[in-house]
């Protein structure tokens, strides 16, 4: 998510031809010098023949990927006298094709706000990355087909013959039309749940029987949350970049919602990798939600995995050679079966006592201790509220979201001054100083905490929640009701 600049720099000498390229280049860097000698052999310009050294400063930093290709070109141009001299202003990156095209890299957006980060004002860029990288402000890109067309640009006496860009991956559709909650029937209180879920940003667990609507109910959140601001719309941009899919030629303000299946890996899961490290699902729902469907069939170390993002909102990947840091402020929302056959509670179940706790043992208690409401979802009879064709009106999404961002503001007005923007962000040292609750109100908690039915991290979440409910019917402050209800959407799961 964040770049450092790499100057270049180019000794060219008499001598037998070789190439040394050091400043401890990776594999793709090193092979770029057959890349680079191709490139400029096929554009019709001339590299130095003698011995050539290329270094990339600073030369304590590991070099990798392919980005490099198009300043190792136009440095080595320079070397040999085909390119004047540079302001060093402006900064190089792109792929480069053994015809001298320019092929598009995964990352364009974060490395060109690195790029203006350190004081770059031009960027030159393949063609097919001119949108990503112009979502970065103050920066002027140009995009460029092909080596002669950069070098070109960069004042070479050149009349480039015109060829076919390179074009990039199409961004992923993320429309997603026709979703309103009214189409729910019936479970008010899992839609309540939902609703306190996007008013405070909380964690959410729901349990219920196969067809009760979980997943129907999941993939009308991101409907009813606020859009992202323009900052936050680049983070989420800049870390599907990193994933290597393409970013939107404009900045997309609807929260990314990430649905990985239950057998995905810790890899998957958090990010990782051998070479290159690339975020995982929790890294690219950063400011939405991360919404694991069958959460008791994930592998339960892949669960525990999120316990420290969910803590710190970062995911750091450590390996021998390398460290990266990902955002990973998302909300969680998971959705189970009370047990192996999904019937618990409707007195279908067959499973036996020992299955059912080894089955839902697979949430551990530090994971469930972090997750703000836990609801039951119970599956719909004709009889339930707003079901048939007789039914109470529902609610909309347009309304829900509406109450959401009432709530918003006024958790925000509240906040004014700290990180934090919902009541969900808010760590609970800081909430116990600076808005403490009436001993009165607070009993409840108490004597939850002395029985053992809460941790004292789920008595700060529970008045998290609290707020978040007094929020949304536009108390000043929250009242025992209040906290009762939190504590109530605290123990919504099975023995």
């Amino acid at each position: 998510m964040q770049g450092v600049g790499v100057q270049i720099e180019v000794h060219a000498s008499a001598g037998l031809p070789v190439v040394h390229i050091v400043g401890l280049p990776g594999p793709a860097v090193q092979q770029a010098r057959h890349r680079t000698w191709s490139a400029i052999a096929r554009m019709g310009l001339a590299a130095p023949s003698g011995r050539v050294v290329i270094n990339l400063t600073p030369a304590s930093l590991p070099k990798a990927g392919t980005h490099f290709d198009l300043a190792m070109a136009i440095a080595v141009l320079r070397a040999g006298g085909a390119v004047p001299p540079d302001d060093g202003e402006t900064a190089l990156l792109g792929e480069l094709g053994l015809d001298g095209r320019l092929r598009p890299v995964a990352g364009t957006l974060p490395l060109a706000r690195a790029a203006a980060e350190a004081g770059a004002r031009r960027l030159v860029v393949p063609t097919a990355s001119v949108d990503e990288a112009s979502l970065v402000e103050g920066l002027r890109v140009l995009g460029a087909a092909s080596l002669a067309h950069a070098a070109a640009l960069l004042g070479a006496d050149l009349d480039p013959e015109p060829v076919e860009p390179v074009p990039g991956p199409l961004a992923p559709e993320r429309a997603r039309s026709g979703l309103d909650l009214a189409d729910v029937v019936g479970n008010r209180e899992a839609v309540d749940a939902l609703e306190i879920a996007a008013a405070g940003a909380h964690h959410l667990l729901m349990v219920g029987p196969p067809g009760a609507g979980k997943t129907m109910l999941a993939m009308r959140l991101p409907g009813i949350l606020p859009p992202l601001t323009q900052q936050q719309a680049l983070d989420v941009a800049s870390v599907r970049s990193l994933s290597g899919q393409a970013a939107p030629s404009s900045l997309d303000l609807l929260p990314p919602f990430e649905h990985p299946h239950h057998s995905a890996t810790a890899v998957a899961l958090v990010g990782g990798g051998s070479g290159t490290i690339r975020p995982g699902a929790a890294a690219r729902a950063t400011h939405g939600i991360l919404f694991l469907d069958e959460a008791p069939e994930f592998p339960r170390a892949v669960l525990d995995m999120l316990r420290q993002p969910l803590e710190s909102g970062t995911i750091t990947l450590d390996r021998a050679a390398v460290s990266a840091t990902y955002p990973a402020q998302f909300q969680l929302l998971l959705a189970a079966n009370p047990c192996p056959c999904g019937l618990l509670g409707t007195g279908d179940c067959t499973c036996a006592p020992m299955a059912r706790r080894r089955y839902f043992g697979r949430l551990s208690g530090p994971l469930l201790d972090r997750i703000d409401l836990r609801v039951r979802v119970e599956r719909v009879t004709l009889g339930a509220d707003g079901a048939g064709l007789g039914g109470a009106p529902r609610r909309t999404t347009a309304d829900a979201s509406a109450r959401v961002a009432e709530a918003r503001a006024r958790a925000a007005r509240r906040l004014h001054g700290t990180d934090w923007s919902a009541m969900g962000q808010v760590p609970g040292p800081w909430l116990r100083r600076h808005l403490p609750l009436a001993p009165a109100v607070l009993a409840p908690l108490e004597q939850a905490l002395e029985r053992g039915v809460i941790t004292m991290r789920g008595l700060d979440r529970s008045v998290r929640v609290a707020w978040t409910i007094a929020d949304l019917d536009g108390a000043d402050a929250p009242s025992s009701t209040h906290v009762g209800g939190a504590l109530a959407l605290r123990k919504g799961i099975p023995a």
